[in-house]
């Protein structure tokens, strides 16, 4: 084996972090706080501690780890409104926990074994103490950015990537930029101020103005120069960082990951991984299982509907594409007098005849998705995901939209982004079908648990209004 392939395997890649290390530290304290305040409410009341509330603050560990690190606290010197969008955010994302802890409560029977002061308490008291502890932590990551000591940075690369890092990167120690090329053939692109010099004063420079921090954002074309520069960079004490161009790919949950020590940049990818996947399942099962017996008798009066208004099968089950693009029956009540699951189905339209009248009443108000819970408690579907479309029209426009599979990478949903923006029903053109994909891959891009609690309500929201564009 060649030195080369030892020197290969003998390298390790860590994921990490480089902001300031209390600034790390306190974002990794969110859910220590919340279970601290939970027992000093159950100490200042003198409450008997129960295991029913050790197996709460466990709970509330886990969602406020889930949650609350989604909350970006990076902006050091963003407006007033940044700073009230958080905290706003962190209200409403607590909000979320608490109905989940309640519902949990509920489906394990043990609300009467928690005291009511305590939980009010602690409901109260808990989003106000977050809300200080990221106010403080914004205070210390400006301090940290701004301050005598804010660590002095180059960005090497006059484009567009460069450009970017230089918008995203807080404080105020940024020096200018270097580049390959000459200040003549970068006249226009940059202001003459910001140009620092060519990338073969890089190291002279970092030398003697103190740089700590050198950002490399050139092509991968680039290699040999960029070898070159991270050599003569060797001799000073600056830390060095490449930026790939990851932008320019239309990213899919695009992320760093980490494969036994290789790095690996995530370009296409589902955003249930981990501890996101565990929340996600256990989100859909609770939430179906309290929807099925909430729901019950509203199903069976249906289900009674269906069988006495016309004849055939109460429950219509069609093939369609579920979870990594295999088959899976979804099931609804049947409104129509046919039960189409061909190589080709017409899809159904305004005043179709196929449809029964009490048909017509179940699809305008989503009635007829209800038995589609059995499939999330199968782990066939999701409460929250793209809804899922016959086979015959997946082989379709799998053909004519670019894209069209990649939303099959999550769990099909009940209901989805692109149903609560107007794109519920028909989709007669292919336009529209392409428009309803875009949602589709705009959900799996930017996924988070809070994403589909407001799905979930703009969903509540239009069955209580009525649909116009579903019959």
């Amino acid at each position: 084996m060649s030195s080369l392939a030892h020197s290969v395997i003998d390298r390790r890649v860590r994921l990490g972090s480089i902001e300031p290390a209390v600034v790390v530290l306190l974002k990794q304290l969110d859910p220590v706080l919340v279970m601290l305040l939970l027992f000093l409410c159950e100490f200042v009341y003198r409450d008997q501690y129960t295991p029913s509330l050790g197996a709460y603050s466990v709970l509330a560990f886990i969602l406020v780890r889930q949650l609350f690190r989604l909350i970006d606290i990076r902006g050091t010197d963003h407006a007033y409104s940044t700073f009230s969008r958080s905290y706003y955010r962190i209200f409403l994302q607590w909000a979320c926990v608490i109905a989940i802890l309640l519902l949990a409560a509920y489906a394990f029977k043990v609300s009467a074994e928690l005291s009511r002061k305590v939980m009010l308490t602690w409901f109260v008291v808990t989003p106000l103490a977050l809300s200080g502890s990221h106010a403080f932590r914004r205070h210390l990551n400006w301090f940290a950015v701004n301050g005598a000591r804010a660590p002095r940075h180059v960005i090497v690369g006059v484009n567009e990537l460069g450009f970017e890092l230089a918008r995203r990167l807080p404080g105020t120690g940024f020096m200018g930029y270097f580049d390959f090329r000459s200040s003549e053939r970068l006249a226009g692109m940059v202001e003459p101020a910001k140009l620092t010099g060519h990338c073969k004063d890089v190291a002279d420079y970092v030398r003697l103005h103190g740089v700590s921090l050198v950002y490399i954002a050139l092509p991968l074309r680039n290699v040999p120069r960029m070898n070159e520069l991270v050599n003569a960079l060797r001799d000073t004490t600056a830390s060095i960082y490449f930026i790939p161009d990851a932008f320019a790919f239309d990213l899919i949950q695009g992320r760093l990951v980490e494969i036994n020590g290789m790095p690996a940049l995530s370009v296409c990818d589902t955003p249930f991984h981990g501890m996101d996947a565990v929340l996600k399942r256990a989100t859909d099962l609770i939430f179906a299982a309290i929807g099925l017996v909430v729901a019950s008798p509203l199903m069976l009066t249906i289900a009674l509907a269906v069988r006495l208004s016309s004849k055939g099968p109460v429950l219509f089950r069609q093939r369609r594409y579920g979870l990594n693009g295999e088959e899976i029956l979804v099931y609804k009540f049947r409104s129509m007098t046919t039960t189409e699951d061909d190589p080709e189905v017409t899809p159904v339209s305004r005043a179709d005849p196929r449809v029964t009248s009490i048909g017509r009443f179940i699809r305008k108000t989503s009635l007829d998705e209800l038995p589609q819970l059995l499939n999330v408690l199968q782990g066939k579907m999701s409460l929250v995901g793209p809804r899922p479309h016959a086979v015959a029209h997946n082989e379709m426009y799998r053909k004519l939209i670019s894209g069209y599979m990649i939303r099959h990478k999550v769990r099909p949903g009940i209901t989805g982004l692109a149903q609560v923006n107007g794109l519920r029903g028909e989709t007669a053109t292919l336009e529209r079908m392409n428009e309803r994909v875009l949602y589709d891959l705009e959900y799996l891009r930017h996924w988070s648990p809070w994403l589909d609690v407001k799905i979930i309500l703009k969903t509540i929201g239009l069955v209580l209004r009525g649909s116009k564009n579903a019959y």
